[in-house]
């Protein structure tokens, strides 16, 4: 198969998602979405924030297991299998902090009464890979970066979690941790001594989301932040391993990063299916048919 539909962080947003299904030629079939000639392709973060996170998991998963899609774990899946597994010392994996339960709310309201429907719902998100690599190309919810993905694969061949492990990549020293925090929320540097910014809530920010695939030699943080930050715009680079997604590899198809306006690529070889569908953005797809420069014509939303 060499014809796939690449789409975005979804959200809840089971509406916007039918449609785009509509759009890219898919039709339910006994409530199963199919396409007699390509394979959708999820990266994942199909919950929270939006209003129907138990309809979106319904659709990606009935399509995942008749074969018409393959679906990857983003952060928030993530995120929800941490916030349900008990730790030895603590309350859970992912603390029931204000601030992570409200991240979660939404998703735990649409559940209210369906226990089981959740339980198995957070069941399914341990069977979702969390990278996936192909001779023509490469998926990962965040970010490929090479030695975060040695990591990962030498603890996880198929790319799954293992309930053995699973709290070795919820503790900070681990560096199993240090590998599915930068595949699934994304690769960040410190700013020097005295460099900060605000973020939308007015809180002190010294860490920056990086363009990953940018060799950071000679560029300023502006340059490689993934958010239009002022306060670093001219600020040097400095202590930022240089160990770019190079021109010449595979096509690579990620998310998660609140992207605005048109969708576009960032490269010929770089494609961000996030623009911000939770925040009245868009529900974007990349129609892939195994081209080595991917074509801005071919992205497709709603």
């Amino acid at each position: 198969m060499t014809h796939f539909d690449f789409i975005g962080d979804i959200h809840g947003h089971l509406d916007k998602l039918h449609k785009l299904l509509g759009v890219l030629g898919y039709r339910a079939h006994n409530g199963v979405y199919t396409h007699p000639e390509r394979m959708a392709f999820f990266v994942g973060d199909y919950i929270d924030r939006g209003p129907n996170s138990p309809g979106v998991i319904r659709t990606v998963r009935s399509m995942v297991e008749a074969g018409s899609a393959i679906a990857l774990m983003g952060n928030h899946e993530y995120n929800a299998i941490c916030f349900n597994t008990p730790h030895p010392e603590r309350d859970f994996l992912r603390p029931h902090t204000i601030k992570n339960f409200s991240q979660h709310a939404a998703t735990l309201s649409q559940f209210h009464g369906k226990q089981k429907e959740y339980d198995e719902a957070i069941s399914w998100f341990k069977t979702l890979p969390m990278w996936y690599e192909h001779d023509l190309f490469r998926a990962v919810h965040a970010c490929w970066d090479a030695p975060s993905m040695d990591t990962l694969q030498d603890s996880f061949p198929d790319g799954r979690l293992r309930d053995d492990l699973l709290g070795q990549t919820a503790d900070k020293s681990s560096a199993l941790y240090q590998a599915v925090d930068v595949s699934l929320k994304g690769k960040e540097a410190r700013l020097p001594d005295g460099y900060f910014f605000l973020d939308k809530d007015k809180h002190k920010r010294r860490d920056v989301r990086l363009k990953w695939w940018l060799d950071p030699t000679g560029r300023t943080f502006g340059e490689l932040s993934m958010s239009e930050v002022a306060e670093v715009e001219k600020v040097p680079v400095v202590n930022v391993p240089g160990l770019p997604y190079s021109e010449d590899e595979r096509p690579v198809f990620f998310g998660h990063y609140w992207l605005k306006g048109t969708p576009d690529l960032y490269r010929h070889n770089v494609c961000c299916l996030d623009f911000s569908v939770a925040k009245e953005g868009h529900l974007v797809a990349y129609r892939f048919d195994g081209e080595k420069a991917l074509d801005p014509k071919k992205l497709v939303w709603v």
